[in-house]
């Protein structure tokens, strides 16, 4: 029989042995119930995204002393999220009793209480008949170029996300598979996408749904079952209740969402059990894939337009609708609202918010982050001022340019990649409700609505003021983001809050959506040559002639830029319509991603992210712009190209701080180059330079 030194030796030995990590899988369902990225993981182990892979699928383990941080980390998020999807006692109350620094000041209205979440659906694949046999697409035009490395294939949809209909009952999916499809009515084609075409795509995030099946009538396609050629209502965009094709709809038991049969129009059923019915289809004719968003795909032939849109569901998402609307979608998809939590009482499973989303109830705004004809500050009667956190649009006076300037023969135009998808980069917003505080100690991680005067702050007359769109310098006190009033701090002034409206409870929700379209916009310019590893000239080089190396691929990126743009934009979106009456509704705003507070977030940090590389450029050069429009300034040159007038070091490289060339979100890129009195003429009249600095008619784009 042991004896007590025996067992306590084996005890101690035990004690000895290296910390003890949860199986791979809890691993993950922890760090996504803490709403964190495996990239922002990475970062704080100070790791690789791929290591933090490994490590949730179980194919490595870490060493100390990264072992020992992360099982602290591990057992932290334990103690928050346990199994059951319920908070601990000890957090629950420190959750009640934690409050920031800027809290301490006495709250003029209290958070509402947390409406009910709604039913968890969890979609399974629907049960189909025999598939048909998928053959290789045979068209001659299609470009052969460098194919988009293939996802693992899921079994439920072995055809892929999508395919494109011609007019000859060929279906034209991904990686060049041709279904045969013999539907001749809509309601023929949902019953066929649905039982027999094996198309779909598994979800972004565990509790999240699979993406409806896509698909994508051509002209031809359309006619044949039975729609016109364009739709006569402009207004409304969908066909009339009476139209034939509606009634066969409405005949076969299924139903239309809202919106009614447009350009986007999507067919569905009431889920069966845990079957969800529901196909999405694009109509070409009727401009679903409009030239803005995705240039030339329209009028590609059908195999190539399904390589176009097979490549964007593969790294971005299943078009759903515009390029906007996919932006939006896609922040849902990778952060559902709710999730399966376990009912204590009854020991039954049910729907919960999800940590770290925005859940699944709209949320008014704050009076000053809203508009005038919101129903919630119409009827308040609220007179305290907006927010007004808009990209720049700048022209510098041409009495402030120098004679050395004057002398310099060229204007040359850099655009930052996608600017706001920079700015969303671990970007803390507010998840709750706004609280109301008079007199307020600033602080610069709560996000929020602060109205401060930052009149005072004097800077270089030759540069835009950091805080209005316009450049101008602040008269008086105003409202700004949280990033804004952090930037006048940084810059060495004292900032004095008179109020302001903040969120107890936030997260980096826009994490996920900006790593996933940052490696989507990253890996498609380098399937167009344009790469990391490229030296600035050799860059500058590449992105001339990017666009001609593979059509298909530039419109993909141009999709991309797009929906990055557009899903900030439909953040704040606004009343539409002649019969709209001010302090009405609209629908736009019943979601709960309407959320003007994260829009100004990211357009703030935009815009401080662009006044921080002028004023370094300055120090670090000389060298002062002659106007800046969202995410492109005009710089005066000696030369048509960059490399003369951008920072470099004596060893010749990039100094940072400044502008930098590159491919990746941030890095900047020549947008045009022109002569200088060519811009100065359009200073004159008044006109920005960096609107048409590309040359041509173009007209750039209030920002990405």
């Amino acid at each position: 029989m042991a004896t007590e030194e025996e067992l306590f030796a084996n005890i101690d030995a035990l004690l000895e042995e290296e910390p003890q990590l949860p199986p791979p899988a809890e691993r993950a369902r922890l760090r996504e119930a803490a709403g964190i990225t495996q990239a922002r993981l990475a970062q704080a182990l100070k790791s690789t995204v791929q290591t933090v892979k490994n490590y949730e699928n179980g194919r490595s383990e870490p060493k100390s002393p990264r072992l020992e941080a992360y099982q602290r980390l591990l057992k932290g998020w334990a103690a928050k999220y346990p199994a059951h999807g319920t908070l601990t006692a000890a957090a629950s109350a420190a959750a009640q009793t934690e409050v920031p620094e800027t809290f301490t000041s006495p709250a003029a209205s209290a958070p509402e209480a947390t409406t009910a979440a709604a039913p968890v659906q969890a979609p399974a694949a629907p049960e189909r008949s025999a598939r048909p046999t998928a053959r290789p697409a045979t068209s001659s035009r299609r470009p052969a170029a460098k194919k988009a490395a293939a996802p693992a294939l899921d079994p439920r949809f072995p055809h892929g996300p999508l395919a494109v209909l011609d007019g000859e009952g060929s279906a034209y999916g991904v990686d060049g598979i041709v279904l045969d499809c013999p539907a001749t009515t809509i309601p023929e084609l949902v019953e066929w996408t649905l039982r027999e075409s094996g198309l779909g795509a598994p979800k972004l995030n565990r509790y999240g749904k699979d993406s409806d099946p896509l698909i994508v009538l051509t002209a031809v396609a359309a006619a044949r079952f039975g729609l016109p050629e364009r739709l006569e209502d402009r207004r409304g965009l969908r066909l009339s209740e009476d139209h034939p094709v509606i009634k066969q709809i409405t005949k076969a038991k299924w139903q239309l969402t809202q919106r009614g049969f447009g350009p986007w129009p999507r067919i569905y059923r009431k889920a069966q059990g845990r079957d969800r019915q529901c196909v999405q289809l694009a109509i070409l004719p009727w401009n679903a894939l409009d030239e803005r968003s995705w240039p030339g795909v329209a009028g590609m032939e059908p195999a190539d337009i399904a390589r176009v849109l097979g490549i964007y569901a593969q790294r971005v998402i299943t078009p759903r609708g515009a390029t906007a609307v996919n932006g939006l979608e896609l922040m849902t998809a990778l952060r559902p609202p709710t999730r399966p939590v376990r009912d204590e009482e009854t020991g039954n499973w049910v729907s919960g918010h999800n940590p770290g989303s925005l859940g699944t109830e709209p949320m008014d705004p704050a009076p000053p982050e809203g508009q005038p004809e919101h129903p919630a500050i119409y009827h308040s009667g609220w007179k305290g001022g907006f927010l007004h956190e808009e990209a720049y649009q700048w022209v510098r006076s041409v009495d402030l340019l120098t004679d050395e300037e004057c002398t310099l023969p060229y204007a040359v135009g850099l655009d930052l990649n996608t600017a706001f998808l920079a700015a969303a980069a671990r970007l803390t917003v507010g998840l709750s409700a706004p609280d109301h505080f008079h007199a307020p100690k600033f602080n610069p991680k709560i996000p929020g609505s602060w109205l401060v005067d930052l009149s005072h702050v004097e800077l270089d007359p030759r540069l835009p003021s950091p805080f209005t769109p316009t450049g101008e310098r602040p008269t008086g006190p105003a409202w700004y983001q949280t990033h804004t009033v952090a930037y006048a701090q940084e810059l060495g002034y004292n900032v004095a809050p008179i109020e302001a409206y903040l969120r107890r409870e936030t997260g980096a929700y826009l994490d996920p959506w900006h790593d996933r379209l940052k490696t989507a916009y990253v890996d498609t310019l380098a399937d167009l040559g344009v790469t990391k590893d490229l030296t600035d000239a050799e860059f500058l080089a590449a992105m001339l002639r990017h666009k001609d190396v593979d059509p298909a691929m530039a419109a993909v990126l141009a999709a991309i830029k797009m929906t990055v743009k557009g899903g900030i934009g439909k953040l704040f979106e606004n009343p539409q319509g002649k019969g709209y009456k001010d302090g009405d509704p609209w629908p736009a705003m019943q979601r709960p991603t309407w959320r003007p507070d994260i829009r100004a977030a990211v357009i703030s940090k935009a815009r401080v992210n662009m006044h921080r590389k002028l004023l370094n450029m300055a120090k670090m050069t000389g060298f002062y712009p002659l106007a800046v429009l969202s995410d492109c300034v005009v710089y005066p040159s000696p030369s048509p190209s960059p490399l003369d007038f951008l920072p470099y070091s004596a060893s010749g490289k990039p100094q940072p701080g400044g502008f930098r060339l590159g491919p990746t979100p941030g890095l900047a890129k020549l947008e045009g180059v022109q002569e200088l009195l060519w811009a100065v003429d359009l200073m004159e009249k008044g006109y920005n330079p960096a609107r048409l600095i590309k040359g041509g008619d173009a007209v750039l784009d209030d920002g990405e």
